[in-house]
């Protein structure tokens, strides 16, 4: 089943598009913040959307900790069919471990303090986890007792995710995709989705999820419509309510709207609620204004983003002034989006000289730059695969899920900017022909696989 939202004019939505436009600027101007996708809904229709090329609707984008939204999902489904207690102990769906599993407070932690992040460690304990059990997190985060009693403080904690993940494994006999498919996913018209998985086969659940923009858009609403999707129940209210209210507080976090509470796997917010990932990955609801604001990017700077919201879209919404003028000039202004190519001097005639040296122990094994009758294509190798892409001169060339642009610097040497476009990642390559050498710099490096495993994983 495919499902699509309505698309409508801002100004009918009672959305001014000039505000829309300034949010725009701001996203393009704001130092730390690169946008790949947006998509803006109200009253269950599309007000905006846009994708700056070479990102395009209907690819996947990897989500990073947005997972988490969809794992909490999935949880929330299995305690709708009855198959998850929230108040049960984490232990128990894995009585294997009851017998080593001795600290009080680890067999104290229940469902919900999972959820809430709220297991009782002061810290993320990842690492820790995977050293004490490298085949096995669940067991590894179950044997560190956690420092306080459970359901008492916050610390962002992936064990706590993955171990979500694994118990709607357990419960269902499958994979979190394959319980997700007809329970939501098909559900919600999301036919693509994919989800990284760890060296046992197991879905990360924590980071790893891909899927297009608007299947970001379309969890948000089914939050927005309390759990309800076209007449037909998917989440119970209760479930919702919990999910998008404060659980535990987090008045010790950084920047002001990643301090204002922790509900289910979601963010509360100064206006609304959020699920987020790495790099500006956003689903931000909006309860109150009937709004969801789904944004995928590549942006270090994330508080700029919702900054930017706040200043610029939610004084839009229901605006004194709002009205059709701006409409028309916005709808434009989307279809034209685009991230600046490589500048400067048209790529050299000579090309491929043989392979480039590379740093050892570098990003990369291996780099070619070389000239054929298309033009000029780039070929790298890393983590035992190769992958070759046109590099357009001038302009953003895409082949898979792959682009690149590229310029001769002033220095002659050959300045390239190579996506992958399925993450919010960007490779810097700077090629001396002379010289044979290439240096290699990630713009954001991946938290996660290596340059050549970053894509939408298989099936």
């Amino acid at each position: 089943m495919t499902t699509t939202f309505p698309r409508t004019a801002p100004s009918t939505l009672g959305i001014d598009a000039r505000g829309i436009a300034a949010f725009l600027d701001a996203l393009e101007s704001t130092p730390g913040v690169e946008p790949h996708g947006f998509q803006l809904l109200r009253h269950g229709r599309v007000a905006a959307e846009g994708w700056w090329a070479p990102y395009e609707p209907g690819r996947v984008h990897l989500l990073y900790s947005l997972s988490k939204s969809f794992t909490a999902a999935a949880v929330g489904i299995a305690v709708r069919e009855g198959l998850i207690d929230l108040d049960a102990t984490a232990l128990s769906y894995f009585p294997e471990l009851d017998a080593e599993i001795t600290d009080e407070r680890s067999r104290r932690i229940l469902v919900r303090h999972l959820l809430a992040m709220a297991s009782g460690h002061r810290e993320e304990t990842i690492e820790r986890a995977r050293a004490l059990d490298p085949e096995n997190t669940v067991r590894g985060f179950l044997l560190l007792p956690p420092d306080e009693e459970p359901g008492t403080v916050f610390a962002y904690n992936q064990p706590c995710t993955y171990t979500l993940g694994a118990i709607v494994r357990r419960v269902s006999g499958g994979s979190l995709v394959d319980y997700l498919r007809p329970r939501l996913l098909d559900q919600l018209g999301i036919d693509d989705l994919a989800w990284t998985r760890d060296a046992t086969g197991a879905e990360l659940g924590y980071s790893g999820c891909y899927a297009p923009t608007e299947a970001v858009a379309k969890l948000g609403q089914l939050y927005l419509q309390h759990g309800v999707w076209e007449g037909e129940r998917i989440l119970d209210e209760d479930w919702v309510a919990a999910a998008t209210s404060t659980q535990v507080e987090n008045p010790d976090e950084a920047n002001p709207d990643w301090r204002q509470g922790y509900g289910f796997q979601f963010w509360m917010a100064r206006h609304g609620f959020r699920g987020d990932g790495a790099y500006g990955q956003f689903c931000v609801v909006l309860p109150e204004q009937d709004v969801v604001l789904a944004i995928t990017g590549q942006s270090l700077d994330m508080q700029a983003v919702l900054d930017a919201a706040w200043e610029h879209l939610l004084p839009a919404i229901d605006a004194a002034d709002a009205d059709a003028v701006g409409d028309s000039g916005l709808e434009a202004r989307l279809a034209s989006l685009g991230l600046p190519p490589v500048s400067g001097g048209s790529l050299p005639k000579d090309l491929g000289h043989g392979p480039l040296r590379v740093r050892p122990d570098g990003v990369l094994d291996a780099v070619r730059l070389e000239r054929d009758a298309d033009g000029v294509r780039l070929t790298i190798e890393g983590d035992g695969r190769t992958a070759s892409v046109p590099v357009g001169d001038g302009r953003w060339a895409v082949e898979g899920a792959l682009a690149a642009s590229g310029a001769t610097e002033p220095a002659g040497t050959v300045l390239v900017a190579l996506r992958f476009v399925e993450t919010p990642h960007m490779l810097w390559l700077r090629i001396d022909e002379h010289a044979g050498t290439a240096g290699v710099r990630w713009a954001t490096e991946p938290l996660h696989d290596g340059a050549l495993t970053l894509a939408r994983p298989a099936d």
